[in-house]
């Protein structure tokens, strides 16, 4: 009794010390305030001193996740909650100054127009493409898609300029990409966020590539910003036996919780490998975090971005607003998946002082994992460097170009098809003529890489998309570690 009394004492004197301390810091805020509205030379506006700059200051020494909304701000955070995904329905290549169609879905505006792959498009909206970098080509796309647009576009063999009008719908993107064999029994998913129904996405995917028949999956999450977290927990339990503990969260100001698998779920047993890289965040991060700390994956590629955590949006006075990081998520074995912003938050994210050395955690089968921030991969590997003469094919367009020229003269290839000598040799007349003239040994050494791009841009302009993926597939050297992982068993662990 004593103890408890001692304890609650304690807690009472602790609590009063707090809330005297922050009557002394509000009122020093107020005095130096009162000061310079007295006497600063130029007058200041109180929302220009308050919302951009006490309450900003105040949150950076938080992390850059919690963020003050003015009530302009908040507004529009509110649309962008409630607004639908809209587009035109077409993929597209996009190169420095260059934008070409790749593909028009079914029944989607740019496939009703008459565009069609191999067009190139020149303006957007009067603004003409040709003098613009990557990254403004597609802020540019990304502004069209949000009301109805003018393109200018040219099409191969014609030298007249042809104008559409676009008007954007909404549009069903499914989370999962790219679902395919890589070879026989080998299954592939392509995982772009973590939606509503991405949990049974990856299911039915998984279902049509051939279910509890196949002899592995790589689980591609690589450039998966996240998503909603119940979606990663439906599909990290796709894999995970019964009662085995997904994710748990933890905050100064929310109880904990554990999310585990259900009781009634009935796992696929292959062997699987998930792919991650340095854009892997938040529901990525969860659902390789599970499968690596049971044992149930290998996982391959790049450490993951580090981003785990809660952020509450809390409505202010004056239609303002405030997004704060309110608790953390942990992997089963304890590990904190949110990269550390400082020494003190790097402790608590499971790692010693110091940003080079992090604690070790054990998995279910006592293997050593560490701790400190996002996921490290089991396997490391990085994808292949370009060389000079990838750069130059890719900045010129001569893949693209090429495979929009070939395709108006060949009908359209059967999946058999193959790149023989005799049309490499026409590729590299093609370079010739537009000033790309590799030396032999720059040719001999990348011949591999050339046939494979001219295929995949060959299949992307008259079997879509999705056909020229797998074949770039089949030399992505990332892919090619995650398939030989498939075939080892997790180290320390064991296959189920």
């Amino acid at each position: 009794m004593f103890r408890r009394f001692t304890a609650a004492l304690f807690a009472l004197a602790s609590a009063a010390f707090a809330a005297e301390e922050i009557g002394i810091q509000v009122r020093r805020f107020t005095e130096a305030w009162a000061l310079i509205e007295r006497e600063s030379a130029e007058p200041v506006a109180p929302e220009k001193a308050f919302y951009e700059g006490a309450i900003p200051g105040l949150l950076r020494r938080l992390d850059p996740h919690s963020v003050f909304f003015d009530p302009g701000q908040f507004d529009q955070l509110k649309q962008m909650q409630t607004s639908t995904r809209k587009g035109f329905g077409c993929v597209v290549s996009v190169l420095p100054g260059r934008v070409i169609i790749l593909q028009t879905l079914p029944g989607t505006p740019s496939a009703r127009s008459g565009m069609a792959p191999g067009d190139e498009i020149l303006g957007i909206n009067g603004y003409s493409v040709n003098r613009l970098d990557i990254d403004q080509l597609v802020a540019l796309l990304g502004q069209s898609r949000q009301q109805p647009a003018q393109l200018d576009v040219r099409r191969p063999g014609n030298a007249r300029v042809l104008n559409f009008v676009l008007t954007p719908e909404e549009m069903q993107s499914p989370s999962v990409e790219r679902a395919f064999l890589l070879k026989p029994g080998i299954g592939y998913l392509r995982v772009a966020s973590f939606d509503e129904k991405t949990g049974a996405e990856v299911k039915h995917a998984i279902e049509k590539l051939g279910g509890r028949s196949l002899k592995g999956l790589v689980l591609d999450l690589r450039n998966n910003p996240g998503g909603v977290v119940p979606a990663a927990l439906q599909t990290a339990a796709l894999f995970l036996k019964p009662g085995l503990r997904v994710l748990t969260v933890r905050g100064r100001s929310v109880t904990e919780k554990e999310e585990s698998v259900p009781a009634s779920n009935q796992p696929y047993e292959f062997p699987v490998s998930v792919l991650i890289n340095g854009k892997s965040a938040s529901c990525s991060e969860i659902v390789a975090g599970a499968l690596q700390d049971h044992d149930r994956a290998a996982i391959v590629g790049e450490p993951s971005f580090g981003k785990g955590l809660v952020e509450s949006v809390f409505p202010l006075s004056d239609n303002a607003g405030l997004a704060l990081t309110t608790a953390l998520y942990y992997t089963p074995s304890g590990r904190s998946i949110q990269k550390a912003l400082d020494s003190a938050q790097f402790a608590l994210a499971g790692a010693t002082s110091g940003t080079s050395q992090r604690l070790e955690f054990k998995t279910s089968a006592g293997r050593t994992v560490t701790g400190g921030g996002g996921i490290l991969p089991d396997r490391v590997a990085f994808p292949q460097p370009p060389t000079r003469l990838r750069v130059v094919l890719d900045a010129s367009g001569s893949f693209t170009s090429f495979a929009t020229a070939y395709a108006q003269t060949h009908p359209a290839p059967g999946e058999d098809f193959a790149i023989t000598p005799a049309l490499l040799d026409e590729f590299q007349v093609y370079l010739s003529q537009r000033n790309i003239r590799p030396g032999v040994a720059d040719w001999s050494t990348e011949r591999d890489f050339i046939s494979n791009r001219l295929k995949a841009e060959i299949f992307n302009q008259t079997l879509g998309v999705e056909k020229g993926d797998e074949v770039e597939a089949q030399r992505d050297v990332q892919v090619l570690q995650a398939i030989a992982a498939l075939a080892e068993p997790v180290a320390g662990g064991s296959r189920p």
